[in-house]
Order: C-alpha cells, then structure tokens, then sequence
C-alpha cells in the first residue's frame, strides 16, 4: 500500500474516531444520572426501564433499513443523515419539556446505532483496490471501537462530575453538542463511497419486519412487566416469532429484498451473525444483573459484594478499559491466530469471564479479574464482527451485513434481558419493588452468558480458515 493512500485511510479513520467519541458520549453520558433524569421528568425510577426498551426497537427497526440504504445511496450519504437525525434527537433529549416528550426523542436516538456498520462499510470500499482490504478494515475498526470506548469513560467521568453542579437541561445539551459536532467531522472529512447497488428498498418486507420486531418486543415486555406466568405475554412472544415467518417466506422470494436471507444463510455469514445474537445477549443483556449484584448487601442476603455507587462505578470502568484492551489487541490476534482463529478466542474468553462468576462470586479482586477477562473478548468481538461480515460479503451488500451484525446483537440483548429479568425474579412479579433476587437467578444470567458465547465459538468453527482474511 502506497504511502498517499496511507494518508488518506488515516484521515478517514480520524474524523470516523470523532463520530465514533459521539456514540460513546451517548452510551456512557446518561448512565450515571438516570436517578437524576427521573426526578427532572418527575417519574419513578422504575420509569427509566422504558427509556432502554424503547430505544431497543427503534434501533432493531432502523438499523436494516438504514444499512440497505447505505448499499443503495452511499455509506456516507447515510451515516450523515442519521447523525443529524440523532443529533436532533439529542437536543430534544436537552429541551423535553416533559417524560413523553423525552421518550420520543430519547428513541429516536437509536439511530447512533448503525454508525459503526455504516463506518466499517466506508473504510472496507475505500481499502478494496490496497490488497490488504480485510486486514485494513480490522485495524481501522479496531481502531474506533478504541475511540468508543474512550468516549464512554471519559463521558461518564464528565457526567458524575458535573450533576449537581449545572441545571438537567444545560448538563443533557453536552452530548448533544458533541453529536452536532460529529456530524461536521463526517460532512468535512469523510469522502462519499460511489453506490455499487442498482436496487430500490423493499418497503413491503419492512413493513412484515417491522410488524414482526414489534410483536417480539412487545411479548418480551410484557414478560418482564407481567411475569412468566402471564399466558398473553407467552402469547404474544409467540405470535413474534410466527410473524417472523411470513417475512422470510417474502425475503427469499423478492429479487431486492430488505434482508438478504439467501446471503445470511451462507456458511461465512450466518455463523458470524448467530454470533452477534448471542454476543448481544452478554455485552447487552447482562450489565443491569452485574450492577445489581454488585451492590447487594452480603450481610443481608447472603450474596453480593455490598459495593457502593462509587465503587459500582469503578468496576464499570475497569470492564470499559477491558473493551479499550480487547479492541486494541484484535489486530495482533489475527496476526497470529489467524482472522477466524482471533473471533473464536474472543468469544471463549467472554465465556471464561462469566463462566468464572459461577463458582467465583463473593470477593471483589475476583469479580475485577472476572470482568476484566469477559471485557477483553468483548472488546474483540465488538471490533471484529462488522469487519468479519463484510469479508464474506458481495461489495454491494456490506452495508447491509455489517448493519446486520447490530440489529441481530440487539435482538440477543433484548431477549436476554427479559430471561435475565425472569431468573432474578423470585415471586415472578417483576413490578413488586420488595422482590430480592435469589442467588440462583445469578448464576443463570452467568452460566447463560458463558453457555451463549461457548456456543458462538462453536458456531465460527464452521467459517473456513481464511473467510476473513485477505486470502480468501
């Protein structure tokens, strides 16, 4: 590779970090003054569970739409477009006036979502003609998953620092002026990536996916705001997973379809998106069940680590550090291990992390290293899996499979967030504030989490050596 096209990847990769700081600002900002947001809006603390499960949706529903049109329009020409739009979303987060105001646009957020897959998909075209085009794209996602997760903790410091000390509108306008200033860094330095799709959007299968996405959710709220022994949530999840069906039967049979099922059900794709559905149901599903557990009182209930918030904060930023490390060693692994060999590490050093919670549960240093282990395949994992689907992916077709990779992880977290609500039930009534989670509960979200990454690892075993890999 020539030294001026060197230069021009490092530039790209620069502004694509400064978009990629934004999304971390958006997922680690809000985290530390959610007890602080509720009593600006004036609702419960229970009301927060909303803010995830909305946003839960919209970006399952938005991310394969957005990621088509990226194939369609051009991957830059979409990556704008949503971070305009999330940057909107964001000021209206700042100026609600009031909590259903504050729902919509905190929903609407979700579209910071497909920024990742749509930044993949930009460097993957743009490295097509250097003969290193997958090692390049590893590196370079490697790379802004670094950033990520850098915004994360830097936003969360910044977040607990300045609560208290500024009005709730004022403080919720920073991350909201860090994502207009991420939509100036894509519109100056990030070149347009020419279309290679003649296609048009199938609005139909949206509609069936659509339609689809939503029953799912809805049964899997009503299980954890019901309880498993509620007959119409169990109803209604199953009329989800029915209306699935349809869609597929449409998908395959349409010439442009929305999701491409006949390329997911390849042998270099599907293992990599079963991947990320059950990667989702860890780095996604499980963060809340730790926190909890993490600041149960030993002395009262015979578990936990009796952690402060302070403290809470700081395993927080250890698992986040961890990401930093899994993100930055993902270039060496494949090196080493090979591109397939690197993503099958990864996974099993997730289930290592959570499988050791089991047996390992009741000392601090213990959980430390537990997480530290679980954040360094996760880190990997979250660098790895865009770039790995678009390696065995048609160029027309990597904004779609790279989108794919998130909206599958969303679905894992989603659904495991609902299991996880419902181990940790002992009464079955989730809603029931005096409810105390047994012991029991935990060592399911854990053994579920290391039992699903298990599984991932197994899964790429079927990918031929090389599919990632500029050799293939």
């Amino acid at each position: 590779m020539t030294a001026p096209i060197k230069v021009k990847l490092l530039g790209i990769v620069g502004f694509l970090a400064a978009v990629e700081i934004a999304s971390g600002t958006l997922q680690g900002f809000y985290t530390p003054i959610v007890p602080q947001i509720t009593q600006h809006l004036s609702i419960s603390t229970a009301g927060a569970n909303w803010f995830e499960a909305a946003q839960l949706v919209v970006s399952a529903l938005i991310v394969p739409v957005l990621a088509r049109l990226g194939d369609l329009k051009g991957h830059r020409k979409v990556l704008l477009g949503s971070a305009i739009a999330t940057a909107i979303a964001s000021w209206g987060v700042a100026l609600a006036p009031n909590f259903q105001t504050f729902l919509v646009a905190w929903s609407l957020q979700g579209f910071f979502t497909v920024w990742l897959p749509l930044e993949v998909s930009i460097i993957h075209r743009r490295t097509a003609e250097t003969g290193a085009q997958q090692r390049l794209t590893r590196r370079s996602a490697a790379v802004l998953v670094v950033f990520l997760e850098l915004g994360v903790i830097a936003a969360a410091l910044t977040a607990g620092q300045l609560v208290g000390t500024m009005s709730m509108n004022s403080l919720l306008m920073i991350p909201a002026a860090v994502v207009t200033l991420a939509c100036l860094a894509i519109a100056w330095g990030v070149p347009e990536t020419p279309a290679l799709d003649k296609g048009k959007l199938d609005w139909a299968g949206f509609g069936l996916v659509t339609v689809a996405i939503l029953i799912l959710m809805a049964g899997l709220i009503l299980i954890r705001l019901q309880g498993p022994g509620s007959p119409l949530a169990w109803l209604v999840f199953a009329l989800g997973l029915a209306a699935f069906v349809p869609f597929w039967r449409h998908q395959a049979a349409h010439a442009e379809p929305l999701v491409d099922v006949k390329l997911l059900a390849t042998r270099g794709q599907w293992p990599v998106q079963l991947t990320a559905f059950l990667f989702g149901m860890s780095v996604l599903g499980a963060q809340i069940p730790l926190s909890t557990y993490a600041q149960a009182d030993p002395a009262k209930l015979g578990y936990g680590l009796g952690a402060t918030p302070g403290f809470v904060s700081t395993l927080i930023a250890i698992y986040v550090v961890s990401l930093v490390i899994g993100a930055a060693l993902l270039p060496a692994m494949a090196a080493i291990f090979g591109a397939r060999n690197g993503l099958i590490i990864s996974a099993l050093l997730v289930s290592i992390g959570y499988g050791l919670w089991v047996p390992f549960h009741s000392s601090t240093v213990i959980a430390m290293v537990n997480m530290l282990i679980a954040g360094i395949g996760s880190g990997a994992l979250v660098a790895s899996l865009p770039a790995a689907a678009a390696a065995t992916a048609p160029e027309e077709r990597t904004g779609f499979v790279t989108g794919m990779t998130n909206t599958t992880k969303t679905l894992g977290g989603a659904i495991a967030s609902a299991i996880f609500a419902i181990a940790l039930s002992s009464t079955g009534a989730m809603g029931d504030p005096s409810d105390v989670a047994p012991l029991s509960g935990y060592i399911t979200v854990w053994s579920v989490c290391a039992l699903s990454a298990v599984a991932a690892a197994i899964s790429l075993l079927v990918v031929p050596k090389a599919a990632f890999s500029d050799r293939a």
